[in-house]
């Protein structure tokens, strides 16, 4: 079973930085899949098992941008 978890990202302007924040969530242990849409600030991460969404943020502050829990 896999369950999503949705993320705000704020500060990405261009497809390098997508790019950028896919990479640095695709490194988080536990994570399958990251899906990003930068249009509407909206990242979605898929895994087999619950990420601790600090590990998430932390993540994608390491690649230059700021999250947090979407509807947070």
């Amino acid at each position: 079973m896999s369950i999503r978890a949705n993320y705000t990202v704020t500060g990405m302007t261009c497809g390098h930085c997508e790019a950028s924040v896919k990479e640095e969530i695709g490194e988080v242990a536990g994570v399958t899949s990251v899906e990003v849409d930068r249009a509407n600030e909206l990242v979605t991460v898929v895994s087999d098992e619950s990420i601790d969404p600090a590990a998430v943020i932390a993540a994608v502050e390491e690649a230059g941008y700021e999250a947090r829990p979407a509807g947070a």
